[in-house]
């Protein structure tokens, strides 16, 4: 009997941890800027792009592609926190 138990309860922890986890998407933030700021970063978004590269089409990406993209592209930029958040928040304020 207890090696029945000790062989259910061995695979009940086996099938448990070969189940896939549930991943949780996390949506991108509810924009906290004003609207100049975001207007700032229009501005910003259009001078720092465009030193390295053509500028991107805001709407060519999700909002959940663009923080991928704006954390990789906003250090390089040399963006502050608070840039960082303007230029997001236009970008993802523009419309198809």
């Amino acid at each position: 009997m207890k090696k029945i138990f000790a062989i259910a309860s061995f695979t009940a922890v086996l099938l448990a941890s070969c189940t896939p986890k549930a991943t949780t998407a996390t949506a991108p933030m509810a924009s906290t800027s004003t609207a100049e700021q975001i207007a700032q970063g229009k501005t910003i978004f259009e001078n720092s792009c465009t030193r390295c590269h053509k500028l991107p089409d805001p709407t060519a990406h999700t909002p959940v592609k663009w923080v991928g993209i704006m954390n990789s592209m906003a250090p390089k930029a040399k963006l502050t926190d608070e840039q960082h958040q303007w230029v997001y928040d236009y970008i993802v304020s523009v419309k198809k």
